[in-house]
């Protein structure tokens, strides 16, 4: 009798085993399969699908779009055009190397206005000089299937191991903003004089607007860390995104001249005649980038936070609006579509398969509770 139950036990053991091998090959062949064409997260009880337009991509930075074509700046120096549903990795002739330094490479890119016509665009990268890396902002032109840089409109911004900035926008005025990081030298960010741990304001030309808030300087708002989003509400208000050091990232409603606090006063601290964020991460972190809004609402990537977040200027209220994914490096919104790229391959992330991948999701599936 002995021998019976030890026999019975025996069966309903390797049973259960094969049970649990069977479920487990499963999830693994669902999984894999999603990496190909979709990928979901239940959020709120919500699943969120998001579709792949591209995938195989080398640490994606910026998204650019004309028209229902994309175009994709790889950290690693190339530009990828995405159009009905086939994708052209396109050579970018630079007048200098770039730099193999860690958060760096060719990162802000962004169409001119009239694109279209003089296939022009601008774009910020890092480039190595006696030893030293160095940021800088030039004009590009695409000849057939390559990227042709035409003139430097702004030198010698600094760089280093990390920090680099690197957002490059065209706001409604019609100039150029771009964001610098302190470069891990942390005094520049309070030095006027210095284009380090800046939001810069500058003329399609390379020039400095007449009417900036610091006569002769590029410097639009200064103290800041390392902003990487830059993005403005239909009132036309312009908003940032910064990492913050272990914890504290912002967001940031900028105006001009402001003095953002990096690095005397963090978080909820104060200093007179200095702007606290409208909102930061405390002691977690979002490490938060590419950002862009849709009916007062902010919508941001974050790297550490693996997703993408909301926070609503008419609630104050912050959400985790989108996971599954990994890190998240940009967004940009048209119409009810919000795209973004993940960066799972920047040495950071888990890579899937397939990845780094451009997606689009419908922001209707966002805004459900």
């Amino acid at each position: 009798m002995k021998k019976i139950i030890s026999l019975l036990f025996l069966v309903l053991l390797i049973s259960l085993l094969f049970l649990v091998l069977l479920i487990s090959l499963s999830a693994c062949s669902n999984e894999n399969q999603n990496s190909d064409e979709e990928a979901k997260e239940t959020v709120g009880g919500l699943d969120r699908e998001a579709k792949v337009l591209a995938q195989n991509l080398e640490i994606p930075w910026s998204i650019a779009k004309s028209g229902d074509v994309f175009y994709l700046t790889e950290r690693t120096g190339s530009i990828v055009k995405v159009e009905d549903g086939n994708q052209t990795r396109m050579r970018v002739e630079l007048s200098d190397p770039l730099a193999e330094v860690a958060e760096a490479g060719l990162m802000g890119f962004v169409l001119h206005p009239e694109f279209n016509d003089n296939s022009l665009a601008f774009a910020y990268y890092t480039y190595t000089e006696a030893g030293d890396s160095i940021n800088r902002l030039v004009q590009l032109k695409l000849d057939g299937d390559v990227w042709k840089e035409e003139r430097i409109l702004l030198d010698n911004i600094p760089s280093g191991q990390f920090h680099q900035g690197g957002r490059v926008e065209i706001g409604p005025d019609n100039k150029l903003f771009v964001t610098t990081g302190d470069a891990t030298q942390e005094q520049i960010s309070q030095d006027i004089n210095a284009i380090g741990g800046k939001i810069l304001r500058i003329n399609l030309d390379g020039t400095i607007p007449s009417d900036n808030p610091f006569e002769g300087s590029y410097v639009y708002s200064y103290g800041h860390r390392n902003p990487q989003g830059l993005a403005w509400n239909e009132a036309g208000e312009l908003y940032s995104t910064e990492h913050g050091p272990s914890g504290f990232d912002e967001i940031n409603h900028i105006q001009e001249g402001k003095n953002y606090g990096w690095p005397l006063i963090t978080g909820d601290e104060n200093m007179a005649g200095m702007q606290t964020p409208v909102i930061h991460s405390g002691e977690s972190t979002w490490a938060p980038s590419g950002a862009d809004f849709k009916d007062h609402t902010l919508y941001f990537a974050a790297l550490a936070g693996q997703g993408i977040y909301s926070y609503s200027l008419n609630t104050m209220k912050l959400e985790k609006v989108l996971g599954g994914y990994g890190r998240v490096r940009d967004v940009l919104i048209v119409g009810d579509t919000l795209y973004f790229v993940t960066n799972n391959t920047d040495g950071r992330g888990v890579p899937r398969e397939n990845d780094d991948k451009l997606y689009q999701i419908d922001l209707t599936n966002l805004r459900k509770n």
